[in-house]
């Protein structure tokens, strides 16, 4: 199990209230899409998932994230273990300036998974397998990670993630620096990779979570204003402000 299920949850910076009692719950193996204008929420939102909003100054939290019946903010949570679980992809590829291998074995030996170079190798094949990337870097594993494409960059950064075997993808605008073809490809791979992980989308793109994801939540000043199958979030809205973001009339 890897749903998640979100209650009466706020998130300050210091005294700025940037999420205001979200209440959303996010069904395992499926593309959740997070929409919305820019400083709506939706990275904060994102980040709180994986806790990695802990390591901002003046951020304090209230309600509950709750991961397969877990509530992450729990005293007695790791943070490194929740952090191994929920892997998260930025919006600019960062693969760091070592080899191809290293970046995917970078978790694997940071957090003493596998000290085996048999198991570690067959680990990094079947990661890099999995975002279609092994066949044109298997014979460049040793090469330095920023001789890729960005796109290829991007995929290395997913393989990285997964190496570590989640079962929750975090995904912040994972296509924003991409050319268009790049992004068709980027998105492809998110849709076969949610037959196997949850995956938590945030875009601004409304096109790509019309593309890709099956549930859609839109965000307003910290709000969530609504949250339902994308296919009735862009054709039949309930909430008049989701109608006004998705038609183009604001945002």
């Amino acid at each position: 199990m890897s749903n998640i299920e979100i209650k009466n949850f706020n998130m300050y910076y210091t005294n700025f209230h940037a999420l205001k009692n979200i209440n959303i719950n996010i069904a395992e193996k499926r593309v959740t899409a997070i929409i919305g204008p820019s400083g709506c929420g939706k990275s904060s939102l994102l980040r709180s998932i994986n806790r990695i909003n802990d390591t901002v100054d003046g951020v304090h939290t209230s309600g509950e994230i709750n991961i397969s019946g877990k509530n992450i903010y729990n005293i007695e949570v790791n943070v490194g273990i929740l952090r191994r679980n929920v892997g998260m992809v930025f919006q600019r590829p960062n693969p760091f300036p070592i080899s191809i291998y290293e970046n995917v074995a970078f978790g694997l030996k940071v957090n003493r998974i596998y000290s085996n170079k048999n198991v570690i190798d067959d680990v990094i094949e079947k990661s890099l397998k999995a975002v279609l990337l092994w066949n044109h870097v298997k014979d460049k594993l040793r090469k330095s990670a920023l001789s890729l494409t960005l796109e290829q960059q991007q995929r290395l950064c997913i393989a990285r993630v997964i190496a570590v075997a989640p079962s929750i993808i975090l995904l912040d605008e994972p296509c924003s620096s991409l050319d268009p073809i790049a992004t068709q490809k980027i998105e492809e791979l998110i849709m076969q990779l949610s037959n196997k992980y949850t995956i938590v989308l945030v875009t601004h793109n409304m096109q790509q979570a019309a593309r890709i994801s099956r549930s859609t939540a839109f965000m307003f000043l910290g709000k969530l204003i609504e949250f339902d199958d994308t296919e009735k979030i862009f054709t039949n809205p309930s909430i008049k402000e989701t109608e006004d973001y998705v038609s183009g009339r604001f945002g």
